[in-house]
């Protein structure tokens, strides 16, 4: 540790865009403002024009530099190097902290820390490891991985109760120090968004593939009609696999004229042309997109999946099912027939999220484990 006593923290990651990333740009963000002297690395095999604009905005807090390693999808020769190059990487910045996020970043974290025994490893698996079926041989192999590996974790840091329990049932229960600390959103987040004139009934923003709903989605839509008998409208932005899938299932719909495909968005620029967004998703985490939403004050219609429940706190009893587009329609068929009862949730769910999703709440909570740490 430094004369100062700020810590010099290294972040493992593998995915350059998405959730995972996101989380690791506020905290990095964070610990910077807080004096901490912060670097990163991240695969220098997935790289591209956002990826890179991302990274150059997060080097001006990132005083350890931000170092790129191959962090291969698969499993592949980067993955017996890159441990070795971690390692000499954070004996050469002298590091208190590695901070694995996902799987491979977890995996790299961990093994760097073999012969260091100084330095603390916390790890957040962000879905990663707990998306392989324990029933398949990629699962068995990965979760043995994690169960071997947990001896070397200072502590596991959940980003919702519903990922702590699955770690639990798949892996087994962390032998290690674990927490749940949810993820969080900045200030300016929570600004309210007034929808355009001309908006649409409803508004998803996602990647367009089936984990996600989509195909559900408009399904239901062509089912909705507002109280006018006027048929709903929706607007899509993300792109992704099933886009074409998609394209060819609205056109068999005969709901082109309802469906505006405008591609890939900042969500808070897309949600001005919806009056409720729309998270129809059959697998998720803890999805930024529903915090995202609820904090700009847009109504959500949301399935109960992963850790939503979490997220809608007063107002998880309206979380439907996932996979049903019956259900779906229904949900959104009572939204357009009260939208007084509609803005009444998302008051309620708003109050919920500014008291335990904040950037501050997050960051902070995860700094005191740190320092906590160090200090043993």
């Amino acid at each position: 540790m430094s004369a100062a006593g700020d810590l010099r923290i290294l972040q493992i990651l593998r995915a350059p865009v998405g959730g995972l990333f996101r989380h690791v740009a506020d905290l990095t963000r964070y610990l910077a403002t807080q004096g901490h002297e912060i670097g990163l690395v991240v695969d220098s095999v997935a790289s591209d024009t956002q990826t890179e604009t991302l990274l150059t905005a997060l080097e001006q807090h990132a005083s350890l530099g931000i170092h790129r390693l191959p962090m291969p999808r698969q499993f592949g020769s980067g993955d017996l190097r890159t441990p070795f190059a971690v390692t000499a990487l954070a004996r050469r910045l002298k590091v208190d902290i590695l901070h694995g996020h996902g799987a491979k970043g977890g995996f790299y974290a961990r093994l760097a820390s073999y012969g260091r025994h100084k330095v603390k490893v916390f790890y957040t698996p962000h879905g990663g490891v707990l998306h392989f079926p324990a029933n398949k041989p990629s699962g068995r192999l990965f979760h043995g991985i994690e169960r071997h590996l947990m001896r070397r974790t200072e502590a596991i840091i959940f980003e919702s109760a519903y990922a702590q329990r699955t770690y639990s049932a798949l892996i087994g229960a962390p032998t290690c120090h674990s927490a749940v600390i949810h993820n969080g959103l900045r200030p300016e987040e929570f600004e309210p968004i007034t929808p355009q004139a001309d908006a649409a009934d409803f508004v998803f923003v996602g990647e367009l593939r089936n984990l996600k709903g989509i195909f559900p989605l408009v399904d239901a839509l062509a089912q909705v009609t507002r109280p006018d008998g006027q048929p709903a409208r929706l607007v899509m932005a993300g792109d992704g696999p099933g886009r074409s899938a998609l394209e060819a299932r609205i056109r068999a719909l005969n709901i082109a004229d309802r469906v505006d495909l405008v591609g890939s968005q900042p969500a808070r620029s897309v949600f001005a042309r919806g009056r409720c967004a729309v998270v129809p998703s059959l697998a998720e985490s803890l999805p930024y997109v529903v915090m995202e939403a609820a904090a700009a004050q847009l109504p959500v219609i949301a399935t109960r999946v992963g850790g939503i429940a979490e997220i809608f706190g007063p107002t998880a009893d309206r979380l439907i099912e996932p996979n049903s587009a019956k259900r779906l329609a229904d949900a959104m068929g009572r939204v357009l027939a009260d939208p007084d009862g509609a803005r009444s949730e998302m008051r309620a769910r708003l109050v919920h999220i500014k008291a335990g999703f904040s950037v501050k709440r997050m960051a902070g909570a995860i700094e005191g484990l740190y320092r906590g740490a160090t200090r043993r």
